[in-house]
């Protein structure tokens, strides 16, 4: 034990070791600051941990090129021991990551602990969660399947519509106009080498500000935050109950980051890793892209947009949705910090939370997207042909030969794209069933190319008996309201 304390001193004296410790892991926070509220974020941090090292594993064997990228992944999850997990543990790694992210970032808010002195942690806090969402999406991009060919063409649709700067950034970031053998390199440089790199430049700055303004106390209904004696009572908190960080403070964040790993690794075992999901085919339209878990309500507010509002939408809503993140602690700079003396502050985040929530329940039902197979082996029910006449019988034909059923349901079954076709007599007159099948409207293609005119007639003479029992079709309404 002598000799080591003797290292230990040598190491010390020109290391610094034990002030540098003392300045970090041990420094003193609030003892309030001890509580299960406060560990979201040494848990995103260790996320990341597990993110980098899992990524250092993967990338002895990805392959980041566009003609093997697909082939390293399946050699990845079937012939090397146990690369299926790893991928996993990657996967679900950044699902966690991301989450827990978003929940740190509604505790700091509901707490108040943006404002004053801590504006720039919050900054650094929402550069954190940007770049976060920036390695999450190259990371699918990476997965080089149909997902992410139609993510990264779906993403630079959006990028080429920046007024003068569309261009040049898509040429950039594709390596050319379309996406070719250098986007997925370029997607791979961004991912492992610009992204990383600006994460820890990032986290090393908002440790640094969590140190120098210090882990903000439990907020005290009878202690709103004054900027004129804020540092005095501060540091009266600190000598008073002040504990160190390590090992005191700590022992939840310990408690919960083991949580945490379980999780993760139990995701991973019982979820395994998400694809890839069939080779990038531009050519196959026999597919449903869809994006991992934190982007589907951006996919469910682009795909539910209006043609007319998609440009300046896409463009002008996140810009303001930042611009309101950071500029929160600016327009909130003091005042009462706790949550239940806050009912606006704790309104906004369950309504973001579940805006956010249905948005991504719609972005993964997708009802707007057809079954591609809704008509494969699911017969026309009973009551859809049982009485109808021999022109009827051929619309009905018509209906289910031209898979009609991928978007509109029919009792139960079939897509949602479209509108049920059940009571559609009773909504639309003949007149207005052939001028929507012929021109289309809304979400509906024009057919007036894709079906002879017998077809239409037959077509809608058998949508025209498609209504309630209980409330006859339009035709039929009309000619009674015309009737003497």
């Amino acid at each position: 034990m002598q000799r080591l304390r003797a290292l230990y001193a040598w190491f010390d004296q020109r290391l610094g070791l034990g002030s540098f410790f003392a300045e970090t892991a041990g420094h003193l926070v609030p003892e309030s600051s001890g509580s299960w509220f406060y560990v979201f974020g040494s848990a995103t941090l260790l996320c990341f941990v597990i993110q980098v090292l899992t990524g250092i594993c993967l990338s002895l064997v990805y392959v980041p090129s566009a003609a093997e990228a697909y082939t390293s992944l399946e050699y990845l999850n079937y012939e090397v021991p146990l690369g299926w997990y790893l991928r996993a543990v990657h996967y679900w790694g950044s699902n966690f990551m991301v989450a827990l992210l978003s929940v740190h970032m509604a505790q700091v808010f509901l707490f108040g602990a943006y404002k004053y002195p801590r504006e720039l942690t919050w900054i650094s806090g929402c550069l954190l969660f940007l770049l976060t969402l920036g390695m999450a999406f190259t990371g699918q991009i990476l997965r080089w399947d149909q997902d992410a060919y139609w993510g990264v063409g779906i993403g630079m649709s959006i990028a080429g519509r920046t007024p003068f700067l569309g261009e040049p950034l898509v040429h950039a970031v594709l390596g050319g106009p379309i996406i070719g053998a250098a986007t997925l390199s370029r997607f791979f440089a961004l991912h492992v080498f610009v992204l990383v790199g600006l994460i820890i430049a990032v986290i090393t700055l908002h440790l640094r500000l969590v140190l120098r303004s210090g882990i903000s106390e439990y907020p005290d209904p009878d202690q709103p935050v004054d900027r004129a004696t804020y540092h005095a009572r501060y540091e009266d908190l600190i000598r008073r109950t002040g504990v160190p960080f390590f090992p005191n403070a700590i022992a939840k964040d310990l408690v919960f980051g083991a949580l945490v790993i379980l999780a993760i690794l139990g995701a991973a075992a019982v979820f395994g890793p998400n694809g890839p999901n069939g080779p990038p085919d531009p050519t196959l339209i026999h597919t449903s892209p869809r994006p991992d878990f934190y982007f589907l309500p951006l996919f469910a507010v682009f795909a539910l947009l209006p043609p007319y509002t998609e440009t300046v939408l896409m463009l002008v809503g996140p810009v303001i949705g930042i611009a309101l993140l950071f500029a929160v602690p600016f327009l909130d700079r003091s005042g009462q910090r706790n949550p239940l003396r806050r009912p606006v502050a704790c309104l906004a985040v369950i309504l973001v939370f579940l805006v956010l929530g249905s948005l991504a329940y719609l972005g993964e039902t997708s009802p707007w997207s057809p079954e591609m197979d809704a008509w494969n082996g699911l017969p026309l029910p009973e009551s859809a042909v049982a009485g109808r006449s021999p022109l009827q019988l051929v619309g009905a034909a018509v209906f289910q030969n031209k898979q009609c059923r991928n978007c509109h349901a029919l009792g139960g079954t079939g897509g949602a794209r479209g509108p049920s076709l059940d009571d559609v007599a009773a909504r639309l007159s003949g007149d207005q069933l052939i001028r929507q099948v012929l021109r289309g409207g809304g979400n509906m293609p024009a057919y007036a190319k894709q079906l002879t005119p017998p077809e239409v007639t037959a077509l809608v003479a058998w949508m025209e008996t498609l209504h309630p029992a209980y409330e006859p079709p339009t035709h039929e309404k009309t000619w009674r309201r015309k009737k003497p």
